[in-house]
């Protein structure tokens, strides 16, 4: 069929395009360095580094003008982790600012000599973030972006048999003139033609330990081949000073291609014919093959096999060379991952012995095989229980070889909430107030924190301040931390104490939380009790009921990971910010009105009561008396002041108006009034007590509560047209400003009402 012929054909073309691998002679190797340096040249750390900010990106910084930032940005993982993965993992902030700082010091090459281990409590997700990671490593490198090169030879016996003539490009010139003495001339010997003919009888020898073809350029004559290479400009500048690419003119090719590298040249007396046997390759990393990437489970015992070789190709070696002992082929299962990841699921088991290898070859970055030296450039990745650091403990050699990274329970509610939009669907937002999901998340996470925190006790030195937000042990303020949030209930000195020093020694804390506590299966296990029991298609999951089912689970669990006093802290917290929701929402902003009052109030401070006076900012005379102070002093004061506080505020008004607003900010600045901080310092506080007082008539008005059950029916028609337009103008603008359903509206002012919140936090 005509069909079958196309769909063959293009799966033909399309295996052509992406499974076969290109050769590159070095020629064109060397052109692509030229052309794109900073690509070509780069180790599997570079490379694992590219990979990880490619999916990740730069992050979002939420306060960027915070001259005490440390950096603890938010990273979305989601194309890293999440995106086409069946078993996803979900990195919440803490361990993504851990993961990109690790990489970090991978592309500044601070990597060398280290095992990674990345140590976690069982149920926090270790092995599928590793096989995530690993999965997303050899997709990303068979793109073009991720490419590395390897060294392949290609052997031909009639060039080794008698002496063809080939022509070089000025590159390659520059190359064979600083390794050989013979005079330039050595190229004008050579036919037109550029390219090996590849006939049959060509040997093809792969680099077993995957060295970059740059490496087959002798060491003592790198620097100077690149330096000819490069002109003098920034790329280059780079190369010969960053530390990123130090490896280049460290490291060495391995064994084989050394021994092949000498051997060919003595034979030839030629460098140009030795390096038109030298191609590349794209290096196809492959998992399941072992190539580039190992990965050993506890389970899986040594191989008996520990020296490799390929007899067929030692065989050719032998024929061309004419010599049996001058190039063995032969490596270990290191070479095959050298360049590329070396994993260990689990230090236990068959694992502690590989871990225990590791630590002789890390330490020199040699391995032997037989009486030759291997060199071994590889990422080393590990995964451990807190109770398998034993392992490891008992060697105090490896101090300075492990590089733990923690990888805990999940600490950031957030990241928390998308666990369960992944596991039971986004819909079960439909189900719950506004918040209350998110409450959930809280409850979960304070169980695996620790209830002392010294740094945030050094911070806050009196918590009681913040009851009506917080609970006593400031769990709640250090999650909104860790969630990267700096809370608007803080005080304007909190805030300013919140310096840098002191937001390192809060996340410092957190890289010993989360290792006991609900894990991962515990909590989607307890959430789907929690979602089974309350949710109902006639009524949202609110506080009350969840509040409810904490304090069951603790009794018939007969557990105390879950504080009584924190639930009841997240209960006032959450009411604290429902009244408020309300309160902002029934507001009508008459700012004319309080424009009109602010600036007459700025202007009068400067005049002694008795006096009438004509306002400039207004147009208007007003009688400046005591009447008129305290009846605008009433609305900007949250609580009664005395007279001498009064005055005092008054004094204070008058010293910022005429040193600050009057003279700097609108003389000079050219400012108008309502744009000096003055201004906006008062009308924050006139706004903020308007809203404190606004739902006092309405609760007085027994029919408010009916007339709220009633929106949206039939009966709400019958109120009068003022409570009408009131509830009307309250539900919209509870749904347009905090995300709430009509239903959850109407549901949360009901909540308001029947928990007498404003009463309960009007005496606060």
């Amino acid at each position: 069929m005509k069909q079958i012929k196309q769909a063959i054909n293009n799966l033909t073309q399309n295996m052509i395009d992406t499974e076969q691998s290109t050769l590159f002679s070095y020629e064109e190797i060397l052109e692509l360095i030229y052309n794109h340096p900073t690509q070509v040249l780069r180790n599997v750390f570079q490379v694992f580094h590219d990979m990880v900010k490619h999916y990740v990106g730069e992050g979002t910084n939420e306060y960027p003008d915070d001259p005490e930032s440390i950096g603890y940005v938010s990273y979305d993982c989601n194309q890293l982790f999440v995106e086409n993965s069946d078993h996803p993992f979900f990195a919440d902030r803490l361990f993504a600012n851990r993961l990109i700082a690790l990489c970090e010091s991978f592309k500044r090459s601070a990597q060398q000599n280290k095992i990674y281990v990345f140590e976690g409590p069982p149920g926090s997700g270790k092995s599928t973030f590793l096989n995530i990671l690993l999965m997303k490593f050899e997709e990303y490198t068979s793109t073009e972006n991720g490419l590395r090169y390897e060294t392949v030879w290609r052997l031909d016996p009639k060039l080794l048999g008698g002496h063809h003539k080939r022509q070089s490009n000025p590159m390659v010139n520059k190359l064979i003139h600083l390794l050989s003495q013979e005079e330039p001339e050595v190229s004008h010997e050579m036919t037109e033609e550029s390219e090996f003919a590849f006939r049959d009888g060509i040997i093809e020898v792969p680099c077993p330990s995957h060295d970059h073809p740059v490496l087959m350029i002798p060491k003592d004559h790198r620097r100077a081949f690149l330096d000819d290479l490069f002109q003098n400009n920034e790329v280059k500048w780079k190369l010969f000073t960053e530390k990123e690419y130090e490896w280049i003119f460290r490291e060495t090719a391995c064994t084989i291609c050394s021994s092949l590298f000498e051997a060919l040249l003595d034979r030839l007396q030629n460098p140009l014919q030795v390096y038109q046997m030298i191609y590349a390759r794209p290096y196809r990393y492959n998992r399941r093959l072992g190539e580039g990437i190992t990965v050993y489970n506890p389970g899986d015992k040594a191989m008996r096999k520990q020296v490799l070789d390929n007899p067929m190709i030692q065989k050719q070696i032998n024929r061309v060379l004419m010599d049996s002992n001058r190039v063995k082929y032969i490596f270990s299962i290191y070479a095959k991952t050298n360049n590329g990841i070396y994993a260990l699921m689990d230090i236990k088991s068959h694992n502690k012995d590989r871990l225990t290898e590791l630590h002789n070859i890390v330490s020199e970055g040699l391995h032997k095989v037989e009486d030759l030296e291997e060199n071994v450039n590889s990422l080393f990745l590990a995964l451990m229980n807190p109770e398998d650091n034993k392992n490891i403990s008992d060697f105090p050699s490896f101090s300075d070889r492990i590089e733990i990274v923690n990888i805990p329970y999940i600490l950031d509610w957030n990241t928390e909430v998308e666990i369960y939009h992944n596991i039971f669907g986004k819909h079960i937002n439909n189900s719950f107030l506004p918040r209350v999901l998110n409450n959930f998340a809280r409850v979960i996470i304070s169980t695996r924190m620790k209830t002392e925190s010294p740094a945030m006790r050094e911070w806050i030195d009196n918590p009681d301040r913040y009851n009506l937000y917080c609970d006593e042990n400031l769990q709640l303020l250090r999650m909104e931390i860790y969630a990267g949030v700096i809370p608007s209930w803080l005080t304007e000195e909190d805030r300013k104490r919140f310096t840098a020093k002191r937001r390192r020694n809060i996340l410092a804390e957190s890289d010993h939380e989360g290792i006991t506590g609900f894990s991962g299966r515990d909590s989607i296990k307890i959430f789907n009790e929690f979602y089974s029991n309350y949710s109902k298609d006639n009524q949202l999951i609110n506080m009350s009921m969840l509040y409810k089912f904490f304090s069951k689970y603790n009794k018939e669990k007969d557990g105390d990971e879950i504080s009584e006093s924190f639930l009841y802290s997240l209960v006032q917290m959450y009411n604290y910010t429902v009244l408020q929701e309300v309160k902002e929402s029934l507001y009508y902003y008459n700012e004319e009105e309080i424009a009109r009052h602010i600036k007459q109030y700025i202007f009068a401070c400067n005049y002694e009561p008795g006096t009438r006076q004509t306002c400039h900012f207004t147009g208007e005379i007003i009688d400046i008396n005591e009447d008129f102070f305290v009846n605008l002093e009433n609305r900007i004061f949250q609580h009664d002041k005395t007279y001498l506080e009064r005055q005092v505020f008054r004094n204070d008004i008058q010293k910022e108006y005429t040193s600050k607003a009057l003279t700097q900010e609108m003389i000079i600045d050219q400012k108008e009034i309502v744009d000096t901080k003055l201004y906006a310092s008062l009308h924050e506080r006139y706004v903020h007590n308007l809203k404190e007082k606004v739902l006092d008539p309405f609760l007085e008005n027994q029919n408010f509560r009916r007339a709220i059950k009633d929106y949206d029916t039939d009966d709400f028609k019958a109120y009068d047209k003022r409570i009408q337009h009131d509830i009307t103008f309250l539900i919209q603008n509870l749904c347009n400003k905090f995300g709430y359903s009509d239903q959850g509206a109407k549901e949360v002012c009901i909540y308001v009402i029947d928990n007498d919140l404003a009463k309960a936090f009007g005496k606060k």
